[in-house]
């Protein structure tokens, strides 16, 4: 091959490279990936959770405490000036079968009714772990998130069928809506419920089981934009109520 032919051929890949490293560039997203602990159950007055049982749940059963156990793997000796709790649930059915407790965060209205009030979840979460405990009963989990619409999506979050602590971890279908195109983009989901689901070959006369630390990865990276503080809700109610003239105009006189 002569040369010149040679020079040329060089050029070209060197351009090639050059644009190729430059459309990756372009093409890589930034983000702010971090992880977030949006329970973890060391306040009894500030974490607030429903347990209840399907059709038959035993007599005086569900018992539920914020006890002072915790998992090793987390924190082998209880950090000064903290106390560590973790969910402990203790129940039993009358029968086999697909029986099932959920777990349900809660509030109350103004009226002092105990009613559902789901965790929010910061960002747009990739992933969902917690701390279960498991008596090694062949039980498993499942875990209800709410999106903007109001449509619960429900995902298994795996068995419990072992001794002891171990962290449960799932990833979040990217088919779960966590944004829109209009301003503001971002509309993240809420963890609505925990299942735990018994087996029907399964002996279900008496198990504890214990949760702690549930935590997400999560990107809360946001693109910013001149007047972004327009999309945000409190500003924009801040801006409305002093607004000069602001109210509802039907008067089409004079137009």
């Amino acid at each position: 091959m002569k040369r010149g032919s040679l020079l040329f051929l060089s050029l070209i890949l060197v351009f090639l490279t050059l644009s190729t490293t430059a459309f990756g560039q372009q093409r890589q997203a930034t983000t702010n990936v971090q992880s977030i602990v949006i329970e973890d159950f060391d306040n009894p007055e500030e974490s607030r959770w429903l347990v209840r049982g399907s059709k038959f749940i035993a007599e005086g059963t569900p018992n539920v405490g914020w006890v002072r156990t915790w998992p090793d793997a987390l924190y082998r000796a209880e950090p000064e000036g903290r106390e560590l709790r973790s969910l402990g649930i203790e129940a039993a059915f009358d029968r086999k079968g697909y029986n099932f407790l959920e777990i349900i965060p809660v509030n109350q209205d103004d009226e002092g009714n105990v009613v559902p009030d789901g965790l929010p979840i910061p960002g747009r979460v990739r992933n969902i772990d917690m701390w279960v405990w498991g008596s090694n009963h062949d039980y498993y989990i499942e875990l209800q998130l709410q999106d903007y619409r109001g449509i619960v999506h429900t995902i298994d979050l795996g068995g419990i069928n072992y001794r002891g602590w171990r962290n449960l971890r799932v990833n979040i279908p990217t088919w779960i809506p966590q944004g829109v195109r209009y301003v503001p983009s971002f509309r993240g989901l809420e963890l609505v419920k925990i299942v735990v689901w018994t087996r029907p070959y399964e002996k279900v006369d008496g198990f504890f089981v214990y949760f702690d630390e549930i935590k997400v990865t999560t990107d809360i990276f946001e693109e910013p934009f001149d007047g972004e503080r327009l999309a945000d809700p409190e500003r924009i109610e801040e801006l409305w109520s002093s607004a000069e003239g602001a109210g509802v105009n039907n008067d089409q006189e004079g137009m």
